[in-house]
């Protein structure tokens, strides 16, 4: 599967929507705010979700989504930087990951898009986690 699976304009805004997944065993892009500047000015909202979802590359909730069953220390990955978040509880925790989930499409699409960090919204999500009362660290690899 290719990104020239699906029409241009949908490549495009998957591209854009690729910079913000994080991963944890999976690829998770975490759109919280649907009318955050941090999405807008990167042509995400809910309309373009929903195009995206209509073209079977993810699923979007309204809602929103949790993962569940954390332990209290879990790893997030964005672009490979590890980004530890302790939790309160000893176990059953769960985490926000925002309004949509890749499907297996979506994912397999997802490692092909040429994209860069945005370090804006790095910080935008650990400040988040932080008012939501988590702690985050991040983990610098060993030499």
């Amino acid at each position: 599967m290719s990104t020239a699976d699906i029409d241009e304009r949908n490549a495009l805004l998957f591209s854009s929507l690729c910079q913000f997944i994080w991963i944890q065993g999976e690829p998770l892009p975490l759109i919280y705010e649907l009318e955050h500047e941090i999405y807008v000015s990167q042509g995400i909202h809910q309309s373009s979700l929903i195009r995206l979802q209509m073209a079977g590359l993810l699923l979007f909730e309204p809602a929103g989504f949790v993962k569940r069953k954390f332990g209290k220390h879990t790893r997030l990955f964005y672009f490979g930087r590890p980004t530890k978040i302790q939790f309160y509880q000893e176990m059953g925790n769960a985490l926000d990951i925002g309004h949509i989930v890749l499907t297996s499409k979506g994912k397999a699409l997802a490692p092909l898009c040429n994209i860069t960090p945005n370090q804006d919204f790095y910080r935008y999500v650990i400040e988040r986690w932080s008012r939501e009362g988590l702690i985050t660290s991040s983990i610098l690899p060993r030499r």
